[in-house]
């Protein structure tokens, strides 16, 4: 027990976030920076891992690990039982509790594999496929190792030690990469993309262990984890009703269409939710934790949160015009012509990607305000409209799924940032007054590019006729071209251009900057 403590003790650091308090703004940016860093970087991993693997597999393959997937994902978030987000925006915690909250997740992740597994054979039954059985077998293991960096993770984040975590995820992401590639070579078929998921989970663990020098000693009883639970539990109950209207419809199309029209829609969809995993979901945790200490501060909460959802406009929603745009031809680059179906079924997804990311924000206020019980609350509600949604349209196919997936989605945007800001009295015109200069200026430049690019090309076919390259290139230049244009005639100066540049840079480490930084006094670094 001894031997605990004092490990306990050298990592008091992880317990502590007073620090952090005198230099919360820079803390913030520069805990962006590293993970759209990490993000980036991952994210061009994955492409080239995903372009090399269209090409040594088949869309059959992606669509039967898909079928598992889908289904794992529902028990992938009871893994850790919500107590990561629950590490991260808790004011006080301490050794005793951290090292209780890591066994709990541990054990019940070892149940939660076991019950995966025997729900094997119910699966392959569902799907009419026996191949299911074992792969259901195999990736269940992955629970395990998940657990097992849970409270690492939220240790890490909680300290805004970004920088660390994102080590970690581009060594990881590398690793089971270059594994799965090797094996689709050898010929491996659909274990190759099993070996993916559970190689990212081990190496992952490995890392944030590395990273973080705390070790959980032995559990106890009475140590007040009992809140951090509840926290936890309605965490869970959001996320899995968030969960049928982001999965079900991948579970559906697989039940009804079979796995290569799985395939298809499975990789559009993962194409489609790359921008919010890459940008949004990177920031989700520096937000958290940024605005957990912020909860006193009402102004300087909301300020917070209106400047993050204006860059998350600014960036996402022209993102959603010119991937609209360029799905198809983006989509035959990348993959190749057997993924032909899959292009028209990401166009249309791409035209909703802007409006996911802002979406998605509302979470962070949810968790950072200790409100997860109105998250289980809209969680419900969402999910249930998207579901109805999914089911009126699956008899017409996938591309009507995803047309009500989009339509769904912009319906639900505005209600749910109204009902997530009401605890911290932030309205809804304040936070539509800091978009919808964006989502015009995107929508004009959208359509004013198809237009241009495809309404006049109809009679000479000169567009068509060039490769698909330059077709991308000019596209992608005129359409952010017409965007910055609008943008500057909308706002009538170039400030949100000259604020985005500004926070991009300062999310880049400068020794100057940090060094100019340590001179100024904690209240003018506060200040600004």
């Amino acid at each position: 027990m001894q031997a605990f403590e004092s490990k306990s003790s050298s990592a008091d650091e992880y317990f502590k976030t007073d620090h952090l308090k005198t230099a919360l703004r820079e803390s913030a940016v520069r805990g962006a920076g590293a993970t759209v860093f990490s993000q980036v970087l991952t994210y061009g991993i994955q492409m080239i891992s995903t372009i090399v693997l269209a090409r040594l597999l088949t869309p059959d393959d992606f669509g039967l690990v898909a079928m598992v997937i889908y289904i794992f994902m529902l028990f992938k978030m009871y893994r850790n039982l919500g107590l990561i987000d629950a590490t991260i925006q808790k004011e006080k915690i301490n050794h005793r509790q951290i090292s209780t909250l890591f066994w709990i997740n541990l054990v019940f992740s070892i149940v939660i594999a076991l019950v995966f597994m025997a729900l094997g054979p119910l699966i392959a039954w569902f799907y009419n496929e026996p191949k299911l059985k074992s792969i259901a077998s195999v990736i269940s293991v992955v629970f395990v190792f998940g657990a097992l960096s849970t409270q690492h993770e939220g240790l890490l984040k909680r300290n805004m030690q970004f920088y660390r975590i994102t080590a970690t995820l581009i060594i990881a992401t590398t690793t089971s990469a270059i594994t799965a590639i090797a094996l689709a070579w050898k010929g491996w078929g659909y274990w190759a993309l099993v070996a993916k998921h559970v190689t990212f989970e081990l190496a992952t663990a490995v890392g944030v262990w590395i990273s973080c020098r705390w070790r959980p000693g032995f559990p106890a009883f009475g140590t007040g984890v009992g809140p951090m639970l509840r926290f936890g539990a309605n965490s869970l109950g959001s996320l899995t009703a968030n969960y049928f209207s982001q999965n079900l419809d991948k579970v559906l199309i697989g039940w009804r269409s079979g796995t290569e029209s799985l395939g298809y829609y499975d990789k559009a969809y993962q194409l489609f939710m790359a921008p919010t995993q890459q940008l949004a979901y990177p920031l989700t945790h520096v937000s958290i934790a940024t605005l957990s200490r912020l909860c006193r501060d009402p102004e300087r909460y909301r300020s917070y949160y209106l400047k993050a959802l204006s860059m998350l406009a600014f960036i996402g929603l022209p993102m959603s015009a010119l991937l609209a745009l360029i799905g198809n031809d983006l989509i035959l680059l990348l993959l190749g012509p057997q993924w032909k179906k899959a292009g028209v079924i990401f166009s249309i997804f791409s035209i909703g990607i802007g409006t996911q990311i802002l979406y998605g924000t509302h979470g962070w206020l949810h968790i950072s305000l200790g409100r997860t019980d109105r998250w289980f609350r809209w969680g419900i509600v969402g999910s249930m409209i998207t579901v109805t949604s999914f089911l009126i349209a699956l008899p017409f196919g996938p591309l009507a799924v995803a047309v009500a997936y989009i339509v769904s989605l912009h319906v639900l945007t505005g209600p749910c940032l109204w009902y997530a800001g009401q605890p911290i009295s932030l309205k809804l015109h304040s936070v539509l007054s800091v978009i919808w200069k964006y989502y015009l200026s995107a929508l004009g430049a959208g359509l004013l590019c198809w237009f241009i690019l495809y309404s006049f090309d109809l009679t000479s076919g000169a567009f068509a006729s060039l490769g698909i390259s330059v077709r991308l290139v000019l596209s992608s230049v005129l359409c952010i071209f017409v965007y910055l244009l609008l943008i500057i005639g909308l706002y009538r100066n170039t400030k949100p251009i000259s604020q985005f540049i500004s926070i991009v840079r300062e999310m880049v480490p400068s020794i100057s900057r940090s060094k100019q930084n340590e001179r100024k006094r904690p209240s003018d670094i506060m200040d600004s």
